[in-house]
């Protein structure tokens, strides 16, 4: 399986250097696209619900204190599948458009971030990992959701 690097490494081969709060965000939307299109994760390393909206514990610590990231020496793109990638390509065509902070508000304003920040204050420190169960409920809605409007 991908690690969490493999597919921040892919992130960066295809769309350049980005802030690091960005990398996270598409980070996690891949995640959570690969639970609902490919019905598997398609890293093992956990998300947990930051201030700042979804964070990989283990890439924020390889990039902490950079603005921007260029690469990830420790990922390896072609550990993705075929599938894999096309998903991280469509996160990629969806998403990258948006800033930083867009993302980040978005992700403030979806379930998953919401519930597993329950009882917390806004720019209170809190480590709950969004559960994988959690990420495909809240996006398989939004997906089915958008098959009922095309009927």
């Amino acid at each position: 399986m991908a690690s969490a690097f493999d597919v921040a490494a892919y992130i960066l081969r295809e769309a350049g250097p980005m802030t690091a709060m960005k990398l996270q965000k598409l980070c996690y939307y891949s995640q959570a696209w690969s639970l609902v299109w490919d019905e598997a994760p398609i890293f093992d390393e956990q998300i947990e619900a930051w201030a700042n909206g979804p964070v990989v514990p283990q890439l924020f610590r390889q990039h902490r204190g950079a603005l921007t990231v260029a690469q990830f020496n420790t990922g390896d793109p072609q550990k993705l599948t075929a599938d894999q990638q096309q998903t991280v390509d469509v996160v990629l065509t969806t998403y990258n458009p948006y800033t930083a902070q867009q993302l980040s508000e978005l992700t403030h304003s979806e379930q998953p971030w919401i519930d597993a920040r329950r009882g917390l204050g806004p720019t209170e420190r809190g480590s709950a990992v969004i559960s994988h169960e959690a990420m495909r409920e809240f996006y398989g809605s939004l997906l089915a959701r958008e098959d009922a409007q095309t009927l």
